[in-house]
């Protein structure tokens, strides 16, 4: 039996140490051929993972080519889906009862502080503007584009081109302008083109290309009026370089150089090297009211800080281009003649929406605009033709009662008011 048993088990011993040989063979033939497996598995991960890598700085770096650097200003809140065609203008009814001439509520409304992303207002009207601005541009020439000689105001101007048309525009309008990179002989550039107009301009402007010549280019890609102002005799010191903003409290500043297509009632041209009160000179009550804080606002304007108002008056024409005398504003020893009533067609309250801020590097006090145009027919249509009949009566009742006669309340007062309560 015990033979027996011993002839079955060896057999089976001898087997399982067979199949364990076999096994240790097999595994390392098996190991290896796994351990090629996943070095080539590794190795293709670790070259999706470094195509991948430099596909998304690729695309990053495609991102920031979206627009130049601006690190001086302030961030601009993009708008990637923002429609132009479908905006509507901004509605500006900034009449009041009463007109009162302060710093604080200069020419009707209060300043206020201004987001620095809404710093320009796109609308349904761009491209008919912008085909109006062209036109005005190369008719009016130095009446509506000028610079001074002042050594200080390219830089100035140079300053809030590249921030608008190579940061601004593109980050804050990005359906209506695309920054484009480009190579010439010079080396590399970049262009901004405007997807409405297919209009294409540099946004990093040549040492070559005047100054006025980039005022132009500003004025026929935004519907804004910049004027910029520096400091009166402003010396270039150490001392200065680092200070965000002047800190005499009667310091003057000067008109140096604008584009403004859309004046009303008055000759940029005319203003150019004068100090605020020089083009303040026709306002009634500038001088006594505001003028010394005025200076002072302007020269404690910080860098950094925008702030916006509005004014208003009548007009009775559709010009957005008024700049001879007698047309929306009034002057002693004009001829005056009042209207018996209105052409409702071609009457309009024109508001200003206006901005001031300080440019960071240059320190020049840009001041813009922009003009809307509603129709008389508007205003009494949405209910307030009363109000601002009362407005229009205002104008005689507040701190400068000359101001009715100066916004030509007495060419057009009576007629309006008729209209509106009629």
């Amino acid at each position: 039996m015990g033979n027996k048993f011993d002839d079955l088990e060896k057999p089976s011993f001898t087997w399982h140490w067979r199949s364990l040989e076999d096994f240790k063979n097999t595994s390392w033939f098996t190991l290896g051929n796994y351990s090629n497996v996943i070095l080539i598995v590794f190795f293709l991960a670790l070259a999706f993972n470094q195509i991948r890598r430099k596909n998304n700085e690729g695309k990053r770096i495609g991102y920031e080519k979206r627009y130049l650097k601006s690190p001086e200003f302030p961030e601009v809140e993009e708008q990637p889906e923002f429609d132009w065609k479908t905006t509507e203008p901004l509605q500006l009814r900034p009449f009041k009862p009463k007109y009162h001439l302060t710093m604080a509520e200069s020419d009707d409304s209060a300043l206020e502080a201004l987001p620095p992303s809404d710093l320009l207002l796109m609308d349904k009207n761009y491209a008919d503007r912008i085909t109006y601005r062209r036109k005005i541009i190369s008719e009016e020439g130095e009446h509506v584009v000028a610079v001074s000689d002042d050594h200080r105001i390219r830089p100035a101007v140079v300053e809030l081109y590249h921030f608008l048309m190579g940061t601004y525009l593109p980050l804050r309008f990005p359906p209506m302008f695309k920054l484009h990179e480009a190579f010439y002989e010079e080396g590399q550039t970049f262009m901004l083109e405007n997807l409405v107009t297919k209009a294409l301009f540099a946004a990093k402007p040549s040492p070559r290309t005047t100054t006025k010549t980039l005022l132009e280019t500003l004025g026929r890609t935004v519907d804004e009026e910049f004027l910029f102002l520096l400091r009166e005799d402003e010396e270039e010191s150490p001392d200065n370089k680092d200070k965000d903003y002047p800190t005499e409290s009667n310091a003057k500043y000067v008109l140096q150089a604008y584009v403004c297509v859309c004046p009303s009632g008055f000759d940029p041209r005319e203003k150019l090297g004068k100090r605020l009160a020089s083009i303040h000179d026709p306002v009634p009550g500038y001088p006594t009211k505001i003028e010394a804080s005025m200076d002072r606002f302007f020269s404690r304007l910080e860098v950094g800080k925008y702030v916006k108002r509005a004014n208003w008056s009548i007009t009775t024409n559709p010009n957005l281009y008024s700049a001879g005398k007698g047309t929306n504003h009034a002057h002693e020893g004009d001829d005056i003649t009042e209207m018996k009533e209105i052409d409702v067609e071609n009457t309009f309250l024109r508001c200003e929406r206006q901005t001031l801020h300080r440019l960071p590097k240059s320190k020049a006090i840009v001041f813009a605009f922009k003009t809307y145009m509603y129709p008389i027919k508007e205003i009494k249509d949405e209910g307030k033709g009363e109000e601002l009949a009362e407005a229009i009566d205002g104008l005689k009742e507040g701190n400068v009662p000359q101001m009715h006669f100066y916004k030509r309340g007495v060419v057009w007062g009576e007629a309006v008011k008729r209209y509106l309560r009629s």
